[in-house]
């Protein structure tokens, strides 16, 4: 299958689980296309890549399996509070969580760096960058996991959390934008899954869509519910939770695993993140939120974060209790430089398919509804 029938039948698919946005997918296939940065066109297509792993990765496919995130990269983690308001850090989504060769997560966060670099996102020698990784998760498999609160340690990662491109009013002010579209149509599931954990009864929050955010999951609905309460604004988000891309890829009825695995991860949970039936939910402010490659770019010490990324990989995977001693075994059995020679040939197949998709059409879908921009 080549890659625009391999698009064409994944979006085809994942509208059989919730209505597409037609505007969010012509802009995500155009964002793809960009023939100057493959970074965007990496994070899009995670659906390709569960084809092409079992195949490009080797033996590195029959590696123990544990609770994996699936769509692991360097953008895919963030900020939140958990229950008694500490700032923590960790993997900030689980759309793709499944069971998974321990390998495949780290495999793909090793070739997101190769992407991040050619975009120009990240500069930082590859192969510094595969030890700091395999470095970080080694470590934390062995300490049985090592959650990242960022209240007195971890002086890098909190410097992220409190840059300025997330100070409270720059987030709010670009927030509240969103009253200036039209009220959104939120299904009565998002709906309820939106005012769960406001902080106050008999609120009267506004619903909006919020287009164009996610870029892995652009394409799916998404909502957002806001108001003001005590003297600030509140937010909440839900987008559509649908199975991973790897039950596509395989062809079965797998349900999603993101509940089960944000849950059983090692690290202080975030008390805002609820998976439903058929949305997830989350709270959304200023140090509640995904930190960006541009953020990641200036962060001061590369290898100590990419390290981090490497670490928290370790603590969704051992949310498989006692699997520790069977990963580092596996690990011991590896030969040196295995994660970088996977890295680059997952990446070099990709690359074949971000080259291919230069001709793609944008808005070329087989399942996009008519829909208006976001909702």
């Amino acid at each position: 299958m080549d890659f625009p029938a391999a698009t064409a039948a994944y979006e085809s698919w994942l509208g059989r689980f919730t209505p597409l946005v037609a505007d969010d997918l012509a802009y995500k296939h155009e964002r793809m296309a960009d023939p100057n940065d493959p970074f965007p066109f990496f994070r899009g297509t995670y659906y390709r890549w569960a084809q092409h792993w079992p195949v490009v990765g080797g033996d590195l496919a029959a590696a123990p399996r544990v609770p994996a995130v699936g769509d692991l990269h360097v953008e895919n983690f963030g900020t939140w509070r958990d229950t008694d308001g500490r700032l923590c850090w960790g993997v900030n989504d689980f759309d793709e969580a499944d069971e998974l060769p321990y390998t495949h997560d780290l495999v793909r966060l090793a070739a997101s760096v190769r992407f991040a670099k050619a975009g120009g996102g990240l500069d930082v020698p590859f192969k510094q960058a595969a030890a700091a990784i395999l470095s970080g998760y080694r470590a934390a498999v062995a300490a049985g996991g090592t959650p990242f609160v960022l209240e007195e340690r971890y002086p890098e990662l909190r410097a992220l959390g409190m840059a300025a491109d997330r100070e409270p009013a720059k987030f709010w002010r670009k927030m509240t934008k969103l009253l200036a579209d039209p009220p959104a149509d939120v299904p009565e599931p998002a709906r309820a899954a939106l005012i769960q954990d406001l902080p106050a009864d008999h609120l009267a929050p506004q619903f909006r869509a919020r287009p164009q955010v996610g870029f892995g999951s652009l394409g799916k609905p998404r909502f957002v519910a806001l108001v003001e309460w005590a003297g600030g604004w509140v937010a909440r988000e839900a987008k559509a939770a649908t199975p991973p891309a790897t039950a596509w890829a395989a062809g079965d009825k797998r349900p999603s695993r993101m509940a089960e695995i944000a849950a059983a991860a090692v690290r202080a949970p975030d008390p805002f993140y609820q998976v439903w039936p058929a949305w997830v939910a989350r709270r959304l402010a200023p140090r509640c939120s995904r930190i960006e490659l541009g953020g990641l770019a200036h962060a001061a010490d590369l290898a100590r974060l990419l390290a981090a990324m490497g670490a928290e990989a370790a603590n969704v995977h051992l949310g498989r209790s006692g699997i520790g001693p069977t990963i580092l075994a596996d690990l011991d059995s590896r030969p040196d430089g295995w994660l970088i020679s996977a890295a680059k040939a997952m990446a070099d197949t990709l690359t074949a398919d971000w080259t291919a998709c230069q001709g793609f059409t944008a808005g070329r879908t087989a399942a996009a509804r008519p829909g208006r921009k976001g909702g």
